[in-house]
């Protein structure tokens, strides 16, 4: 009978910032991988060591140590550290679709630049997994995930509890995405702390290994035992291989090998000679009690995750596209600014960072970086869109006094809706010394009776507002600054039909062009417009009808308050287990503006709430007393809680748009807004990473937490076969469906608590989000499953802005109206247009968001002929991984259509290297 194996693999997981602030974790990287080469060096025995999966590690440690490099590199070429593929270790429910491949993309490139990447789908601490992580895995080379968390049932500091029906009996098993693709799962079933700080010493050793052999052999599916060597921020075990000596010679039965996680992988897989349990989609510990799947992260700290999504959609949404878009008329593409944002950007992404489960200096640090990234962004998105409206044909506007400015959709379908742009009608340069004249010069123009027109000199809907004087200036590229004054106006319009992944060209006239706007009709008695209208009740609530299917919704944005008496982690309602809502509250309302672009109504709600839990709470807290076995009730004291509800209703978008504001003066508590749907289902759909997710509304039997609390990314909605309701957000990323019928939807739009939680007493004040708060989040109807796919674009387009810029009369490569990519696909969401990582390649990228095969058809730009002279190929497109590596070549009809097959929840990359015209 063969040995069992004992695979010992040397670690440490390394969160980056977490229960102290990031430099002083950096500080101790520092130490620990100083410590790290000496041990590899001086101990041959000591074969290798598992770098966490996240090469920022690296940036970290030589920022510090940049004359240690070559040593690193040499400990990477020879094996001995095993780095990637991440960049960090995400949360993976809480950053994009794009984050997680970007995460993947960087963290393979930086790898790359060391030596061989640990193919190893690593997730060890990730608060849940997303379902697709498989297909993504796949596409990356990678045919295995090693996770912590998501299918047995683990507790309070990760223990295992027993359970009459685990997802899985081993702790390996298939793990397959959506689309069909399936790797070797691995979870860490004793946690990825089961082999550290192993003991030299006899005695100590056989007080140590029969408990541990007992717990790994409890869930080991072959004789492959994982112990992991390490946990968090643990220093390395320098005398590892003297500990295992004395574990050879008192447990000779087994074999010990300081080992890494490719051989261990690989040992499984010859081992393997039963059946595996095979576990789909999302893992979510939805098979446990329900209080130690930390999704509650989801809503700690909700200000970091409004600037995530943010920062997020102006990345990938619009300096992406945008910078690509201008390289293929000629213009540099931005690469390693690109990846220096995105870098920027992902180092808030790890789980303890963008959950917003750390102290408060990280998540103020988090906040410096959110702005660092933003402001990249911003600079490469307005250099693309002035270049690209400087290429846009605007030669209609010739010979009148026209200020031309030029709206980009770049949502990916062609949409239409309320956009927004300042101009600058006139200007003068700044001179100092009479820079008071020039200002009431500017001032006296008379800009009353503009009008907006579209590229036909067609007068266009709009609101006009006069911004006065500004001081602003310019920064060449070929001179010093150039100060000067303007007058300067902001225009809302109603863009119709602009096409996605393209834009429109218009222009400001003045009333001395003659054009007139046509006699404008009088506000409606119905709030509303072609898809929908609303009745805004007594207490604020909303009552919707879908004109398109008849269906009335009511009591839609109830706000509804409870206490909190959890932590950044977990959610705990109050003991005195009281629901306050705004039912039963008479609101103020009025109508702030009614126009052909937009109806805004203002909703006021003055509330009083508990100012805190009682002080029972501060003991439990001081206690450690375990969050669910919590009780302490809210305080009689009250403060006002005043939010000012703004509901806007534009012409021509399905997406009954809102805006929650109010000044946060209570702790200890959960705000959240309700949408009955009254829509009887079994199941929700929600947005999650590359795929609208299907989730019970039922717990599993095993859920006794009275919360079900969910992640979402841009929306959840409930639906049957005549009708559908969605609710989309920005940044609000924590979802539950309620009521004995299962069947309204509630958004958690603040949740504030006043400690860390987890393993220890770590205050902090800051997560009671006090001030000023700001949300946003739409209403969307829907006609139905059938229809879910459009309302999912809907919702998309509601996380990406519309852009704008001002321009000149000129002719231009580009018309006035223009689409870059023209592509069709029935369930088809577009993700992604870039570059690509080699010059003059671009890269597309779809996902099917239905269960169902479909097609998508990309026909060629008129003006950029794809096909060679055989008519058939090149293309200039070919099917692409996720790491961008070219697979095959795509050929087209005759008419240089070319047409893919897209399996069901199936992510497809395209990479597009134009012909040379």
């Amino acid at each position: 009978m063969s040995k069992k194996v004992a695979h010992v693999i040397p670690h440490t997981h390394w969160d980056r910032e977490w229960y102290m602030p990031y430099e002083k974790h950096h500080a101790r990287l520092i130490a620990l991988m100083d410590t790290l080469l000496d041990t590899l060096e001086r101990d041959d025995q000591f074969r290798s060591f598992h770098l966490d999966g996240q090469t920022i590690i690296l940036e970290d440690y030589l920022q510090v140590r940049p004359e240690n490099r070559e040593r690193l590199t040499e400990l990477i070429r020879q094996g001995k550290i095993a780095i990637g593929p991440w960049y960090v270790l995400q949360d993976e429910f809480l950053t994009s679709s794009e984050a997680n491949v970007r995460n993947l993309l960087i963290g393979h490139k930086d790898a790359q630049a060391y030596g061989p990447i640990a193919k190893i789908g690593y997730f060890p601490d990730s608060f849940g997994n997303m379902g697709q992580a498989p297909q993504l895995l796949r596409q990356a080379g990678i045919g295995n995930a090693v996770f912590g968390r998501g299918v047995k049932p683990t507790g309070f500091n990760n223990s295992v509890a027993d359970s009459a029906a685990y997802e899985s009996p081993f702790s390996e098993m298939v793990w397959r995405a959506p689309d069909g693709s399936e790797v070797l799962g691995i979870l860490f079933a004793n946690w990825y702390h089961n082999g550290m700080e192993i003991p030299v010493g006899d005695e100590e050793a056989r007080a140590y290994w029969p408990e541990r052999f007992a717990n790994v052999e409890r869930f080991a599916s072959t004789p492959q035992l994982l112990f992991m060597n390490g946990c968090d921020h643990q220093p390395v075990q320098t005398d590892l291989t003297a500990a295992l000596d004395t574990a050879r010679r008192l447990y000779p039965d087994y074999e010990f090998r300081i080992s890494t996680f490719s051989e261990y992988v690989a040992a499984v897989e010859q081992s393997i000679d039963k059946p595996l349990t095979v576990v789909e989609g999302e893992l979510r510990s939805q098979r446990t009690d329900g209080w130690g799947t930390l999704v509650n992260t989801a809503s700690a700290r909700v200000y970091v995750k409004q600037a995530n999504v943010k920062g997020q959609a102006l990345l990938e949404k619009i300096a992406e596209p945008s910078a690509a878009f201008s390289a293929l008329l000629g213009r540099e593409y931005p690469r390693p600014l690109l990846d220096y944002a995105w870098k920027t950007l992902m180092q808030n992404h790890p789980h303890d960072s963008i959950c917003g489960c750390s102290v408060d200096e990280v998540h103020a640090e988090m906040m410096t970086r959110f702005a660092k990234s933003r402001h990249v962004a911003e600079v490469l998105a307005q250099e693309s869109g002035r270049f690209l409206a400087g290429r846009t044909d605007t030669s209609a506007f010739a010979g009148r006094s026209a200020v031309p400015f030029v709206v980009m959709n770049y949502a990916g379908r062609e949409r239409s809706g309320a956009a927004v742009v300042e101009l600058e009608i006139a200007k003068e340069p700044l001179g100092y010394d009479r820079s008071a004249e020039i200002y009431e010069e500017l001032e006296r123009l008379d800009i009353v009776g503009g009008v907006i027109v579209d590229e036909r000199l067609q007068p266009v809907a709009a609101d006009i507002e006069d911004l006065g004087v500004k001081f602003g200036y310019a920064l060449p590229d070929d001179r010093f600054r150039q100060p000067y004054m303007a007058r300067r106006i902001k225009v809302t319009l109603k863009a119709e039909q602009v096409p996605g992944m393209g834009h429109r060209a218009y222009a400001w006239l003045p009333a001395s062009e003659g054009v007139r706007l046509p006699a404008a009709t009088p506000p409606a008695d119905e709030l509303g417009n072609e898809y929908f209208s609303i009745v805004v009740q007594s207490n604020g609530s909303l009552t919707l009808t879908d004109k398109e299917t008849g269906t009335v919704y009511e009591n839609l944005c109830v706000y509804e308050n409870v206490g909190d008496i959890g932590n950044e982690y977990v959610f705990k309602q109050d003991g005195d287990n009281r629901f306050l809502t705004t039912r039963d509250l008479t609101a103020e309302t009025r109508i702030v503006s009614a126009t052909a672009v937009a109806t805004v109504v203002e909703i006021v709600h003055r509330w009083e709430i508990p100012a805190e839990a009682d002080a029972s709470l501060q003991s439990e807290r001081a206690k450690i007393v375990p969050v669910s076995r919590r009780a302490a009730g809210r305080s009689e004291r009250t403060v006002p809680l005043v939010i000012v509800t703004r509901v806007t209703i534009e012409q021509g978008s399905r997406a009954l748009k809102i805006t929650a504001s109010f000044d946060n003066q209570a702790k200890d508590h959960r705000l959240r807004a309700l949408f009955p749907s009254g829509i009887a289902s079994d199941i929700h759909y929600v947005d999650s990473v590359f795929e609208i997710a299907e989730r019970p509304n039922e717990p599993a039997a095993e859920w006794i937490n009275p919360s079900n609390a969910q992640h979402q990314q841009a929306f959840v909605a409930l639906d049957d076969e005549a009708c559908g309701l969605a609710v989309a957000n920005i940044g609000l990323n924590e979802y539950e469906i309620l009521g004995d019928d299962r069947r309204t939807i509630a958004v958690t739009l603040l949740r504030a608590v006043g400690e860390l939680g987890d393993w220890g007493v770590f205050p902090t004040p800051e997560a009671q989000c006090q001030g000023s708060q700001s949300v946003e989040f739409a209403i969307i109807p829907y006609g139905g499953r059938n229809d879910r796919c459009e309302a999912a674009a809907e919702a998309y387009a509601f996380q990406t802005p519309w852009t704008a810029e001002q321009t000149e009369v000129h002719a231009g490569d580009l018309p006035p109206v223009h689409g870059w990519l023209d592509w069709s696909g029935e369930q088809l969401a577009l993700s992604a247009v870039k570059g690509g990582e080699l010059p003059g390649q671009y890269v597309v990228r779809w996902y099917n968001l239905s269960g169902s095969a479909t097609e998508l058809v990309l026909r060629p730009d008129s003006g950029r002929p794809l096909l060679g002279d055989d008519g058939k190929s090149p293309t200039g497109w070919r099917f692409s991984n996720i790491l961008e590596q070219p697979l095959h070549e795509l050929e087209a009809d005759p008419d240089g259509v070319v047409r893919l097959p897209v399996k069901p929840r199936e992510i497809v990359t395209l990479l597009w290297s134009p012909p040379v015209v």
